[in-house]
């Protein structure tokens, strides 16, 4: 099981996502399966049919894998968060908008992408969301013509993608901790969104807190086995465990 974030497709250097292809491929043939915790593409939109030509490479990517009857589970970010019917049927990944809650290579993981959690920080981020998720504020946006749309989204996301949290992740790190211990039949809490990579047990024998970090700066990844949870590093070829942390006994 492998878990990416933050990819950021259509900002990110040519080397990152040449990198990101040839682990997808890798994925499609090994045992396992994929998710894709949020912020896949820097920007998303369908209109129609219409859809950003720095979509369809990562889209078909997906296929490759879904078709080999390995599932691909994507979450929702806060850059790719106006998928619709062509991203789905298109991927064969199951498009969710988060949390999610569920078995990953026998761990009780939630995965969430991040964005919006932190109870005061975030504040602001969660009424301006509540705008821009509205179904009438889709509707106005697809009456613009998508060269004029993505413009727009171009212009405007780059703050988000750009400024580090200004807590230095603690905010998540803490929403993480707080989420394991009100339900201690989790094993694992997955984020994304800080674009910081992080890998603890949250205590002893308690839970672990994992972020993959931002693939968008480093090709890194959470790989799941029934044993340990690992942080790991794709060179291209072959992929290097940074650290891990194995299954407690509890």
């Amino acid at each position: 099981m492998y878990v990416i974030a933050d990819a950021h497709l259509g900002v990110a250097p040519a080397e990152q996502e040449q990198l990101l292809w040839s682990f997808l491929e890798r994925v499609g043939r090994v045992r396992g399966s994929l998710v894709m915790n949020g912020d896949m593409f820097e920007f998303w939109f369908e209109w129609g049919h219409v859809v950003p030509h720095t979509g369809v490479r990562l889209l078909a990517a997906c296929a490759v894998i879904t078709e080999r009857g390995k599932p691909v589970l994507w979450i929702k970010g806060n850059h790719d968060c106006w998928g619709g019917d062509v991203l789905r049927s298109q991927s064969g990944a199951a498009y969710v908008d988060g949390p999610w809650t569920g078995e990953l290579a026998g761990w009780r993981a939630h995965i969430a992408h991040g964005d919006g959690l932190r109870p005061e920080l975030d504040k602001g981020y969660r009424a301006l969301r509540a705008v821009i998720r509205h179904p009438w504020s889709v509707r106005a946006f697809k009456l613009l013509h998508p060269a004029w749309g993505a413009a727009l989204a171009r212009a405007t996301s780059h703050t988000s993608r750009n400024v580090r949290p200004r807590d230095g992740g603690e905010g998540l790190r803490t929403m993480a901790h707080q989420t394991l211990a009100a339900d201690p039949s989790l094993d694992v809490v997955i984020f994304g969104h800080t674009h910081i990579a992080m890998l603890e047990r949250k205590s002893r024998e308690g839970g672990i807190y994992a972020n993959p970090g931002a693939w968008l700066d480093e090709p890194r990844f959470l790989k799941l086995t029934p044993e340990r949870v690992s942080l790991c590093r794709w060179d291209g070829v072959n992929e290097h465990e940074e650290v891990s942390i194995e299954r407690s006994g509890r």
